[in-house]
């Protein structure tokens, strides 16, 4: 099952996403998926990135680098665990308005 770990939807103004998930407690037999989407059109999420891990991993963590949204465009991170046993995946993202009125 895929499981949201951030969605920003549209924003009063263009924005900043970045962030870190903790794949540390992936352990040998545990495989995940994660994705990135993004809605150019602000209205259908298209994956532009997918990340597929086993356990355990050599990197505790995956960043997810700096993207810069117009005001209308959501941005979208989601993780399946695709075998093992089922394990819980810390992380932290920001989002960061650009007041660019």
């Amino acid at each position: 099952m895929e499981t949201v770990v951030i969605d920003v939807p549209a924003q009063q103004d263009d924005y900043i996403v970045e962030g870190y998930v903790d794949v540390n407690a992936l352990e040998p037999g545990d495989s995940i998926t994660i994705r990135e989407y993004v809605a150019i059109d602000g209205k259908n999420l298209r994956v532009f990135n997918t990340i597929t891990l086993d356990g355990p991993t050599p990197e505790p963590a995956i960043r997810f680098h700096t993207k810069t949204l117009l005001s209308h465009m959501s941005y979208r991170v989601t993780i399946t665990q695709t075998a093992g046993t089922p394990k819980s995946f810390p992380y932290a993202f920001i989002v960061e308005l650009m007041d660019t009125a």
